[in-house]
């Protein structure tokens, strides 16, 4: 019982120590990012949380971004990874800054990024 929370206070120091902050060129990633039902907020520190649902389905995820693959993030801990597909890196438009990740239109929200602050779903 012991190892096994000993493990677990590991492994989280190690996911919340990994992040490293975003390379000067991604700085328009950072962001608290929406769409009906996703949130995805980006911290200058590097720090990655999504959250998605659809219907009764939540997906959540929280980890580091580990590199950027061309405009895509690679995010996770050692070999526990995921890729999101970013077919339109953050641009302005119109005065709204905008980008499509895993085939979801978000528009950056102007205000403060809050991690705690509950997804609009």
């Amino acid at each position: 019982m012991k190892l096994r929370i000993i493990l677990i206070v590991l492994f989280i120091l190690l996911v919340s120590g990994c992040s490293e902050p975003l390379p000067l060129d991604k700085l328009d990633y950072q962001g608290d990012w929406q769409h009906a039902n996703v949130r995805l907020v980006i911290t200058r520190d590097g720090k990655f949380s999504y959250r998605k649902v659809i219907g009764g389905t939540t997906t959540t995820i929280d980890a580091p971004i580990k590199s950027f693959i061309g405009d895509n993030i690679e995010v996770g801990v050692g070999w526990f990874t995921t890729v999101f597909e970013v077919s339109e890196p953050p641009q302005q438009v119109d005065g709204l800054w905008l980008m499509t990740v895993d085939g979801y239109r978000l528009t950056k929200n102007q205000g403060q990024v809050d991690l705690n602050k509950p997804s609009p779903h």
